[in-house]
């Protein structure tokens, strides 16, 4: 029964966190509230042992879907000749990201491949889901992740008005072209084939994170191929996953992990706001070669932040097809791309003491 209480002292605590965080316009505002009020408690000794397993793996696969039903047949197309420079800027996105992470790694409390991991400019919730799984320190991932998708997202209005002294007078009413929706318990139904299926596939030929990236891939594949029934992942769902996955991180915490990660904050601020700047700078260059405006190129290249970069494409007049396109081509290359630079990081830089990532057994025991 005590078990059972701490539960919903859990949940109650989280809902009511989410609920003025979302009112507020926070992004992945459950994600977030699960993770502080998961701190919160564990420090207190007040919370459950930790996430059960299966639980875990399921809300990672219903982001994953969640992720990937933002692909769709005519924003790939809307890319057209300009395929290349979208994919050749997320690439060097990648390779900063990855530096950056590299760079933080260097600090006591972090491994190299922790560092990788927190510093992706991109997916951040789907990072956080499999940073355990991977060998990362979920903990610092979390932090970092939400502090860089937190200053971009806080900084872009700043950046948009003095920067780029955006006209809001030609906003549009939404984005064209947006399909009707399938029926939710159709949606459901394919969300289960989808993450079943995917998972299963993903193990089958290891993927990385297979829980998430393999319902992710199929879910992709499925919009693709123009067959897609209008899928929408439900957001009660949605925000459950999140709430999971923020748990999962939360809970993990102790005094001595809280003090470790307090520390690199620093480090880890000064590094997303060089990125930031970089960022910035291919997206000057993807203006110039797309022929888009200055601020689309901006919009485009942002690391992170995705609904803020949608509503103020949407505000602004931008081409808000092609900027989420870009913004989509940069998360997919990041989740599928990130976990294998990362391990490919950690093999060839010297190990430095670190936190661990609590055993998997101890951290999903019921």
């Amino acid at each position: 029964m005590k078990r059972f209480g701490r539960w919903v002292l859990l949940l109650a605590a989280s809902v009511a966190v989410t609920v003025p965080l979302t009112l507020a316009g926070v992004p992945s505002a459950a994600l977030f509230a699960a993770l502080v009020v998961g701190i919160a408690l564990a420090l207190c000794s007040f919370a459950p042992a930790g996430v059960p397993r299966r639980a875990g793996m399921a809300a990672q696969g219903v982001l994953g879907v969640y992720i990937g039903t933002m692909v769709s047949e005519d924003a790939v197309g809307t890319l057209g000749p300009h395929w290349l420079p979208v994919l050749g800027v997320a690439l060097v996105t990648l390779m900063l990201s990855v530096l950056a992470g590299a760079l933080l790694g260097v600090h006591r409390d972090v491994t190299p491949l922790t560092g990788s991991l927190a510093l992706v400019a991109g997916g951040a919730s789907g990072l956080v889901a499999i940073a355990r799984e991977l060998g990362g320190d979920d903990r610092v991932v979390s932090v970092v992740q939400y502090l860089r998708v937190a200053l971009v997202t806080a900084s872009m209005p700043v950046v948009v008005t003095l920067v780029y002294h955006a006209d809001k007078s030609h906003a549009r009413s939404g984005v064209a072209g947006e399909s009707p929706s399938a029926p939710w318990y159709l949606s459901v139904g394919l969300l289960i084939v989808l993450i079943v299926v995917g998972a299963t596939a993903g193990k089958l030929v290891r993927l990385p994170g297979a829980g998430l990236l393999g319902p992710l891939a199929l879910t992709v594949a499925w919009q693709l191929s123009g067959l897609s029934f209008g899928l929408t992942v439900p957001d009660l769902l949605v925000q459950v996953a999140y709430l999971v996955i923020g748990w999962q991180a939360g809970l993990a915490f102790t005094r001595d992990s809280l003090r470790a990660v307090a520390r690199i904050l620093p480090w880890a601020l000064a590094l997303i706001v060089v990125l930031g700047v970089a960022t910035a700078g291919l997206g000057v260059a993807l203006a110039h070669f797309a022929g888009l405006t200055p601020l689309e190129g901006y919009l485009a290249t942002s690391p992170g932040g995705v609904y803020a970069v949608l509503a103020t494409a949407v505000e602004t007049g931008s081409n808000v097809t092609f900027i989420i396109a870009a913004q989509v081509v940069r998360i997919l290359l990041m989740l599928f791309a990130a976990p294998l630079l990362a391990r490919l990081l950690a093999r060839f830089t010297t190990q430095r003491r670190g936190l661990r990532p609590q055993p998997l057994e101890a951290a999903t025991a019921g």
